[in-house]
């Protein structure tokens, strides 16, 4: 007899496109069980959202540890709850000459964007798989489809994440379970505060976009089982763009947005 109980499980979910997602679940009823390291920002968002009438869970986690992804899952196996909808949203980035960057940062960049994900989506889709029924959403990132100096591990990551995403996503074709990858531009969260480029140009310069907005073009597009969808007008012309334009170009023109404004002063 079916007796468990049904969430939606968010990675990042107390602040960022993360916390959007988490809002937009909520207001449609879902159960949330919501993870991320600090547990007053847990404590305080999980309040925020438990006025709509839903159960929030937390998780209090660093996935930068190899065994934190493994723990998340073990948690929520012993509970015995059931993961419909699982959101990979925890992800950073670091700045800098490839050179002069921290190689210890960078391991935990690869170990919270790429094998955090990887862990979480296959421990859970191993069970979504057993019932034929569950969503995915994976943030990737436009940063994904372009080279990115400056940002060199960052956009490798996301690269991994939505080539990650389509392949899996092809060998479900013929089961009722999606994986969804968003790709938004450079939007205003705590990513280039995190990241340490508030004096990039893409910041300085940017015209960055809406969490909320970014969260909602997301949302949807899992409802709808989609593959992917690029958030932004500016967005998609710029990937479209890159589909036909060589990556050294591409690498180039990525260079002029992300180097530091005070670059030439040097």
């Amino acid at each position: 007899m079916e007796d468990k109980k049904h969430f939606a499980l968010i990675t990042g979910a107390t602040s960022g496109i993360g916390y959007e997602l988490a809002k937009l679940f909520a207001a449609d009823g879902h159960n949330l069980i919501i993870v991320s390291r600090n547990e007053d920002d847990l404590a305080k968002t999980a309040k925020s959202l438990t006025a709509n009438g839903i159960e929030v869970i937390t998780i209090a986690k660093d996935l930068f540890e190899p065994r934190g992804a493994y723990e998340v899952f073990e948690e929520v196996s012993n509970w015995g709850h059931q993961i419909d909808v699982l959101v990979n949203d925890a992800g950073q980035g670091s700045y800098g000459k490839f050179t002069e960057t921290d190689l210890e940062k960078d391991l935990n960049i690869i170990q919270l964007n790429i094998s955090a994900t990887v862990i979480l989506t296959k421990l859970f889709l191993r069970e979504m798989v057993k019932r034929n029924t569950g969503k995915i959403l994976n943030l990737a990132s436009i940063a994904g489809k372009a080279p990115g100096p400056y940002q060199a591990v960052y956009h490798g990551t996301k690269a991994f994440v939505h080539s990650f995403s389509e392949a899996i996503r092809s060998e479900l074709a013929d089961t009722n379970i999606t994986v969804t990858s968003l790709l938004p531009g450079a939007t205003d969260t705590d990513f280039f505060n995190k990241a340490d480029m508030l004096d990039s140009k893409i910041v300085q310069e940017g015209d960055l976009a809406d969490p909320a907005q970014v969260a909602k073009d997301g949302y949807e597009a899992l409802l709808a089982g989609q593959d992917m969808v690029i958030s932004g007008f500016k967005n998609k012309v710029q990937v479209t763009m890159g589909n036909v334009i060589p990556d050294s170009i591409q690498a180039n023109q990525m260079k002029k947005m992300q180097e530091p404004v005070d670059q030439k002063k040097d």
